[in-house]
């Protein structure tokens, strides 16, 4: 296995059978790496930056790909929202913005509360809650600088229950996987999860608007012969709406969540659809469905102390508590932990079961409250 970063700290490179340093955004620098390899597929997990160039240059040499154009419409907020409003989808109102001006104008159309974030960023890097226009004018700068086009999106904020959707696309068709509640803080990191529980705890009519909704946002979007994952928000009026698409395996150990959930392994089916092995409808059919929740191990709002890492304490009495089937911490000595702003704020993460979903997440906290780190 060939992994390619431009962080020399990337965990991934540590696990690779050769780790290379290169620019992850410049197709030509990733096709050279990969002809000199001799690779097999190329393929992206967890990170929406990296689709584009990985469409791009699977393209290039000849292997399964999704096309530039379906990776722009996954990857590109604006471009997705133009395209789900043209088949009329459910999802927030929204409006470009480039300048000040142009803000001031959408917040007439959109509305308050709103969502400002980055055309073509992710990690939640750049997305602030607006509650009132001043709100708009101190954050704007920010969220205009995480985007490589200098381009953001304002959207209306859609209040209710966030889940996300697993898909895959086989023969033409996208099949639901699991569906799963997120679980985010109200406020500040109001973008960024700090759980998810499956399955998802809504009704029975709304659950069926949501499957349906999620396959075909994928289908329109273009999926085909991949994972992929959509976010949706359930209303408290009933409905469902769009929050967003991903055409890749998603990060947050989600992929493992729907493992121990219903017993499909997302990132084996992502690296068979990039060799261009078959895949059978049997193989994306849900073995089981289990209550299964995580639980990722932040500071406030959450329940690690902030500052330098001075200790981290055995895992040993958290991977034995009830129901967990996995745990993780991401620190090391000297690191430093920071208040939930975005993802990369997420500095571990503990995965339980139980009976039912209040259970699991309940063995998840439990255990997640047994973690030790000591800052100095």
């Amino acid at each position: 296995m060939i992994a390619v970063d431009d962080d020399p700290d990337a965990p991934g490179l540590a696990h690779a059978d050769v780790a290379e340093l290169t620019d992850v955004d410049a197709p030509d620098e990733v096709e050279g790496l990969a002809r000199r390899h001799g690779v097999d597929a190329v393929v992206t997990v967890a990170r929406d930056r990296a689709v584009p160039v990985v469409a791009e240059v699977a393209e290039r040499l000849g292997q399964p790909s999704l096309g530039p154009d379906v990776a722009h419409r996954f990857t590109h907020k604006l471009a997705m929202r133009r395209m789900l409003a043209e088949e009329g989808l459910p999802q927030p109102a929204f409006a470009a913005v480039r300048n000040l001006a142009e803000g001031r104008a959408a917040l007439e159309t959109v509305g308050l509360p709103a969502v400002l974030k980055p055309t073509d960023a992710d990690g939640q890097r750049g997305l602030f809650r607006i509650e009132e226009p001043g709100d708009l004018e101190s954050h704007l700068h920010a969220a205009l600088a995480e985007s490589s086009s200098r381009e953001a999106l304002l959207e209306h904020l859609v209040e209710g229950s966030e889940m996300n959707a697993l898909v895959v696309a086989l023969g033409g068709a996208v099949r639901l996987v699991s569906l799963s509640d997120r679980l985010r803080p109200g406020h500040v990191g109001f973008g960024v999860a700090r759980g998810h529980v499956h399955p998802a705890r809504i009704h029975s009519d709304q659950l069926g608007a949501a499957e349906r909704t999620a396959e075909r946002v994928a289908s329109v979007l273009g999926l085909r012969e991949a994972v992929g994952v959509v976010q949706l928000v359930a209303t408290p009026e009933g409905g469902v709406s769009v929050l967003g698409a991903a055409a890749r395996v998603p990060g947050g150990q989600l992929a493992e969540l729907v493992r121990h959930a219903v017993g499909i392994d997302l990132v084996e089916l992502a690296l068979r659809f990039a060799l261009d092995e078959d895949v059978l409808e049997e193989d994306v059919l849900p073995r089981r469905s289990e209550p299964v929740a995580i639980r990722y191990l932040t500071a406030a709002p959450g329940e690690l102390p902030t500052g330098h890492v001075a200790r981290i304490g055995a895992l040993g009495p958290v991977l034995s508590a009830e129901g967990v089937v996995a745990a993780e911490t991401y620190l090391s000595p000297g690191d430093v932990v920071r208040k939930l702003r975005t993802a990369a704020d997420r500095y571990g993460h503990v995965i339980a079961t139980g009976p039912t979903t209040v259970e699991a997440l309940d063995n998840a906290d439990r255990a997640a409250a047994l973690v030790v780190v000591e800052v100095g």
